[in-house]
């Protein structure tokens, strides 16, 4: 695009007295326009307060007018600016950048007392241009010194220029704290914007039919300095031009679930993508990311464990299974080697989440025998842990007794893997227990009978059939049938225990 020009008219008059507060306003392209450089910069009042200042003349030409003749001042009583003032009159006007290359834009000089400002730094001359990526606006104001000069005067030149030419140079300085990089070999050129340190805006123009796009985030904060983004690339792009956000969050966006899937992944965390192109105009795109090692040291986190999760649109979320970058591509590539470097791939856009995989082990299935013990013997327990986690994992799998330990085992298990534990006790007190295996249910344990009587009775004499002192006489007595009362008591006990167990037999609950 070649170097164009246009000149406009200025009026900025010096009054002695009265005073004149300057408010500023956000800049919005809408309505009538002033078009230069071949009608590839449109040029208008800002939309806001300090707007006013700046008008289309009859000519449709951007004029700017901070006195009296203004036609879009109210009130006879404001004639211009103090003498002896200085000050800053923000967004005047803006200028946006409408074709699809990027450009540089300056003001031509005016005078000593009035310089033109974006974003409060001088935009006169070359040397001080801003570049624009295709429909990016910049802002224009005015500062002013009227120190040394009378009442009366007019401040600056009748005239003042909007000059623009392509931004060449294979790298340049953007607006927004970003770069703009122009493609070798008839690449695309890339523009990257950093409004913030969890922001990103990148915009591509340039595109050949299956081209790619690569940018360049440069450790974009997703979860402060643990987890940053340093590269969006697109593979199989068939538009001409790409715009695309990315902001990042340690935890989820407003409005939106945490990531939730089945094997319970741990967020690190969140990326939100927004973008203006048609979904299948892109073949693929892979979001590059880092980890601290450190972070991932005191976390615990295998870097084979960290992945990258998508939200659906109908709010479920699915892995896009993340790799991680070999120590000689990064070399290769330049990306920051005190850091683990992970790529992974999608061919759908939305929200991220860089996730880990974690073991998780669960009881599948427990059972008790004998559920009814005397003190001292032993019970057995057995169970079935399965891993439903996502990630390979040891775990120390303790039994309890009313929530007290009474025995682990250490249990390592691949991912979906299960595995068979058995636990044998022994308890010495009579009671009943509640067993469980890490807090889940296993069944009551009996050990004795807490209501027995004690074996020998109470000490009290014990009578026969007929109401004899069985301790009577000095030897047994011979019962017809052969059986003495001593072998009869024997039988008697004997049918005392049978009785007994199977009253405790009928009261052990099932396992």
């Amino acid at each position: 695009m070649p170097t164009t020009r246009r000149t406009l008219t200025l009026a900025l008059l010096l009054v002695a007295a009265g005073s004149l507060a300057f408010t500023t306003g956000a800049a919005v392209i809408d309505g009538d326009t002033d078009t230069v450089a071949d009608g590839d910069l449109a040029v208008q009042p800002a939309d806001g307060p300090n707007g006013r200042y700046a008008y289309l003349n009859d000519d449709d030409e951007i004029a700017i007018d901070v006195s009296a003749s203004n036609p879009n001042i109210e009130g006879p009583s404001f004639e211009g600016v103090n003498v002896g003032a200085t000050g800053r009159i923000d967004d005047v006007f803006t200028v946006t950048y409408t074709a699809d290359e990027y450009a540089r834009v300056w003001i031509g000089d005016v005078s000593e007392n009035v310089t033109f400002v974006a974003g409060g730094d001088s935009i006169e001359g070359e040397a001080n241009n801003v570049t624009l990526a295709p429909n990016e606006t910049v802002a224009i104001g005015l500062a002013f010194d009227s120190r040394g000069a009378t009442a009366g005067a007019r401040l600056g030149a009748d005239e003042f220029s909007i000059e623009a030419e392509i931004a060449e140079p294979a790298e340049a300085e953007a607006t927004g704290g970003g770069t703009v990089q122009r493609g070798g070999d008839g690449g695309p050129t890339t523009a990257v914007f950093s409004p913030a340190a969890d922001r990103r805006e990148f915009v591509a123009s340039g595109i050949e039919s299956g081209g790619d796009v690569r940018f360049l985030a440069d450790g974009m904060s997703l979860a402060r300095g643990d987890v940053t983004l340093e590269g969006i690339d697109l593979t199989g792009v068939r538009t001409e031009r790409v715009e695309l956000n990315a902001t990042g969050r340690p935890t989820p966006f407003a409005n939106e679930s945490a990531l939730a899937a089945p094997t319970t992944p741990r967020s690190l965390a969140y990326l939100g993508l927004e973008y203006d192109f048609a979904p299948d105009a892109v073949d693929a795109m892979t979001v590059r990311f880092s980890v601290d090692p450190d972070y991932l040291d005191e976390t615990g986190i295998d870097p084979e464990d960290v992945t990258l999760y998508r939200r659906t649109d109908a709010g479920e979320w699915t892995e896009k299974p993340a790799t991680v970058v070999d120590d000689a591509v990064v070399e290769i590539l330049g990306l920051p080697e005190d850091r683990v470097h992970f790529r992974a791939r999608t061919t759908e856009f939305s929200t991220f989440a860089v996730a880990a995989h974690a073991p998780r082990f669960e009881v599948t299935e427990s059972s008790l025998a004998p559920a009814a013990i005397d003190p001292g013997d032993e019970t057995a327990v057995r169970a079935t842990l399965r891993n439903g986690g996502g990630a390979a994992g040891e775990r120390a799998v303790t039994l309890t007794a009313d929530g007290d330990p009474v025995a682990n085992r250490t249990v390592a298990l691949a991912p979906n893997e299960t595995a068979a534990v058995a636990f044998d006790a022994t308890f010495e007190t009579a009671g009943e227990y509640e067993l469980a295996l890490d807090g889940a249910p296993v069944g009551t344990l009996l050990v004795g009978d807490p209501g027995d009587e004690p074996a020998d009775g109470d000490g009290e004499s014990s009578e026969t059939a007929d109401g004899s002192d069985a301790d009577a006489g000095s030897g047994p007595t011979e019962e017809p049938g052969g059986i003495d009362f001593v072998e009869l008591g024997g039988l008697l006990v004997a049918l005392a225990i049978a009785v007994a167990g199977l009253a405790l037999f009928r009261r052990m609950p099932r396992s």
